[in-house]
Parts: C-alpha cells; structure tokens; sequence
C-alpha cells in the first residue's frame, strides 16, 4: 500500500493485547535483566503498521509494555488489534475501550482467522494474511473511519507475496525493552500433524522473503536497540530446505560484517538432524536454539498424530546431532494424546533426563479449527465445549488424571536441581560446539555493563533471595570459578522463570495448554 496522498490521512492506533501468564512468555525473567519487559515484539501487527499508506499517522502499543490510555483513544481515529487465541480475553478488552471512544476497531491475526465468531464486538474481521482484504480495510477507513452499522468480514483472496513485505516498523516499538528480538522468512508448512492449524491457515507450501529483506530487517532491528537473540518465528524453518540453505550464506556473512553482535533461534521438524549441510552453515551464523515439536517420545503416538518424520532419525540420536552442532533443544511435548496410557507422565520424566533437554513446553492437547484433530474429534462426538476445562478433548483417559500428570511432570521436571543440571550438561556437552566469537561488542562498556547488570540482579533476587539457593550455588559458582558468566546468566535467566512457572502450574494456578479456551486475566509483571 504505502501511497501518499490518494487515501486521506488518518490516525491509526495498533494495540497489541498483554499475554496471559504463560510458559513461553518468560515474564519472571524479566526482573532479573536490565529493563526487560516483553517478550517479542509482534510481528504481525508491526507488518501492517508498516503497509499503512505513508502519510497516516500511526501510534503502536504493546500492552504487554504499558497499557493504551484514554489520551492514545482519544488521539486515534482507528484501532486495529491482532493476537493468538491466549489473548482473546483481551483483545475483546481492548475492542470495548475503544468503543467507548465510538471508535471503528479491526481484527486481525491467527485467532480471528481460525475462529472469526470468537470476536462478534469489533467492527472489522480481517481474515486471512496481508493481501486484498488489508487493502480493502484500509480503503474503507480512508473513506470514513466511523463504525459501520453492522460487522464487515473481509477475507484474503488474494495474498501479498512476501518479497513484496514491508520491514515491520520496528521503529515504533520499545525495541530495546523485549527479552528477544523476532523476524520472519517463511510462512507455511508442508507437513500435515493432526493437531497443527499452520497447514489450514497458512497453506503446505512454504512463502518466502527474500534473504536480501532479511538482512534489511536485521539492520533495522540492531538500529533500533535489540540486543542478544533474535528468533526466526517461521512456523518451519526448513519448510523449504532449499530455500533455507540459500538464505544461511547471507545470515553467514551479515553475522560477519556486523561482528556477530546477534545469535539466532528457530523452529523446525527434528528431521532437520538428516541434513548436516544445513546444520553446519546455521552453526557458522551462530543458531545457538531450535525449537522441535517432538510431542512425544512415543513411535505408536508419533505415527497416530501423522508426525512419522519425527522417526526419521531415532529421537535420542537426532537430539544429539543438534547438539554437536551447537544448538541446545527446545522441545514441544503433548499429553492427553488417544494413545497415552496411566504411565506416559512417568515415561515423559525418563526421556526429560535421558534427552538432557532443559526446556520443553508440556501443553494437554487441544484440538483447534482448521486441523485434522478438530475434524476427527468432531466426528467422533469428543469436542467439549466448556470454558472451565484446561482442554476441548474428550481425552480417552479420565480428565482429571490427564491433569494431574501434567501438574506432577511440571513438578518434577522443573525441580531446581533437576533443571540446573540438564543446563550442566549443556554447557559441557552442546555450548562448546559453538563458534566461538570475541568480537568488539563484548569488550565495550555498555555489553559489559549491561552484564554486570544482570549478575547483580540475579545474585540478588536469586541467590540471596531465592528460595532454592543451594542448587542455585551449585551451578553458580562452578560457573564463575571457569569464568562462565555469560552462561550463568543465560542459563538462570531461562531457568529462573521455567521454576516460577512451573511451581504454579503444579498448583493448579495456570492453564495446562497454551492454546486452552479457559479465559484467565492477563499477567502482571511478575515481581
């Protein structure tokens, strides 16, 4: 879009709605940094704030920073909103607020394209990607920016290709104050899980930036103050392989023109172990994490789920190839799979310490629209429809017991010692394949102060404070006796927030699955 001119000017406020406390939003890290206070800054939301024609007016806020406030309202004409379904409680807040203010407000993102009735109160459903449908919204708001008598549904036919992508806006966010820095090269995924939605929302053939917008996007995001980690969020990072073998050269010698100031994470299927020409060059552009949604370490599950190339390397055997790369797993994990048995929480524990992966997300199973499960599910008179359930399933073993489980494996995996020690064996055994870079970065006042920062901050709130400070002690100082500070603090900032977590899970004080339709209120800062 980006005309000048031809539409009017408008003032358009994007407010991206606070998460819901969650494993993967790491909020008790946050006291532990040096002015942390979100996760990633939302892709989606920056994209469109970026195609808006360049003459309008546009304020961005991340409520997971600070709240939009009756002054952002009164200045806006217009709001548009985007989220995942963990925030629909919120982004209808949002939607009232704004109404209050007589103002049109637009949705847009995964959850309203998945399931549109989940949002009756806002003016404009945008379903779908960036395409025909943003055009047609932005049109509408053009000609008048007040409410429409009734909900308009505008639905992408006709999507944008993603070479022709602005750079998300990254300038109006507080960059510097998210825990890691996110971009996107892909979208899509050939491969068809049973449970994923990705397929039906994104399609199987992965669309692709160019490696040349990529390293744009790089540059902007190091202009405006990320420091640290950036995360590829493609929903497979070798969804195309050739493709990722021609963008991984260029990741290569940007890491080398900029002094390797960043280190990369990612998602993709655990058959990328079967591809060491690709695990090498990610090596040599510092991927230092890789998310794989292993599930379960159940072949008869595996194969049930459609996820038959999670065994084409043996689990164990492809974990350590990661690791001999230099890449620490992240691993997703599934309970109340039909093919679970009373054992299956005692069996994931075993593969948790066999594995030695520090960090994986347990989630209950959720069936989502656009999936097969849902499909199957729905067949079968399974879905459950009740808001005061961690899951929609009518799992094949009894609900409470599936539950409990998942309390006890939270429990037990993230027991300090535990913990620490899988984060031991880490350093030991993955974090020396890395390369190696001392650049000029770390060796400048500000990266060694921002250092000393978090050391202190973690001495403090952890091993003075905290209440698991003999394991803490352990760890620490065999890390500061070999001069491992930097994987002190890396390890304990991850781990910090995993233990928090995890004690109120065990609790029963949060919801069993990331994609659960039990409406909690959004987090506060944790303290």
């Amino acid at each position: 879009m980006r005309g000048v001119g031809q539409y009017g000017v408008r003032r358009i406020l994007c407010v991206f709605p606070r998460y819901t406390s969650s494993f993967g939003t790491f909020e008790y890290a946050y006291p532990l940094t040096a002015g942390v206070q979100a996760f990633m800054p939302p892709q989606g939301l920056l994209v469109i704030a970026a195609y808006l024609p360049a003459d309008w007016k546009v304020r961005f806020i991340d409520e997971n920073i600070r709240a939009a406030t009756d002054e952002d309202f009164a200045w806006a004409e217009a709001v548009l909103v985007s989220g995942m379904h963990i925030q629909r409680q919120q982004m209808n807040d949002i939607c009232n607020r704004a109404h209050a203010f007589n103002l049109p407000v637009a949705i847009g993102g995964p959850s309203v394209s998945a399931c549109p009735d989940y949002y009756p109160s806002f003016d404009y459903l945008h379903v779908g990607e960036l395409g025909d449908a943003t055009d047609e919204l932005i049109a509408r708001l053009a000609r008048d920016p007040s409410r429409p008598a009734r909900q308009i549904v505008l639905t992408t036919a006709d999507r944008l290709d993603m070479d022709k992508f602005p750079i998300p806006a990254y300038e109006l966010a507080d960059i510097s104050h998210y825990f890691l820095g996110s971009i996107q090269y892909s979208s899509g995924c050939p491969y068809q899980c049973e449970f994923c939605d990705i397929p039906g929302l994104y399609g199987r053939n992965p669309r692709l930036k160019t490696p040349e917008q990529i390293t744009r996007e790089l540059d902007k995001l190091l202009e405006c103050g990320i420091s640290g980690s950036v995360y590829f969020v493609d929903d497979n990072f070798i969804g195309n392989r050739k493709a990722a073998l021609d963008l991984l050269p260029h990741l290569v010698e940007w890491q080398k023109k900029t002094g390797y100031v960043l280190r990369f994470s990612c998602e993709a299927t655990l058959n990328i172990a079967k591809r060491p020409e690709i695990l090498e060059k990610m090596r040599e552009a510092f991927f230092a994490t890789i998310f794989c949604g292993i599930e379960t370490p159940d072949p008869v599950a595996l194969k049930a789920m459609h996820k038959d190339h999670n065994m084409m390397v043996p689990i164990m055997e492809a974990i350590k190839t990661l690791n001999d790369f230099g890449m620490e797993v992240v691993s997703g994990i599934i309970l109340g799979l039909d093919t679970d048995k009373p054992e299956t929480g005692s069996h994931l524990l075993n593969f948790i310490d066999q594995s030695q992966i520090p960090l994986l997300t347990i989630n209950l199973l959720q069936a989502l629209p656009k999936t097969p499960l849902w499909d199957r599910l729905k067949r079968e008179n399974r879905l459950i429809e009740d808001e005061d359930r961690d899951s929609n399933v009518d799992f094949r073993l009894p609900y409470e017991q599936v539950v409990t489980t998942w309390r006890n494996c939270m429990g037990s995996a993230y027991q300090p010692d535990k913990l620490l020690e899988r984060f031991e064996y880490q350093i030991r055994n993955t974090y020396p394949n890395r390369i190696q870079p001392r650049t000029r970065e770390q060796m400048s006042w500000r990266y060694i102060k921002l250092g000393l920062t978090m050391l202190r901050n973690i001495i403090w709130k952890v091993g003075v404070r905290g209440d698991y400070k003999r394991a803490f002690w352990a760890f620490a100082l065999r890390r500061l006796m070999r001069g491992e500070i930097e994987y002190l603090i890396s390890s304990i900032m991850v781990a910090h927030h995993l233990i928090m977590f995890a004690r109120s899970a065990s609790r029963g004080k949060t919801n069993a699955s990331y994609y659960s339709l039990k409406l909690q209120q959004a987090s506060v800062p944790a303290e």
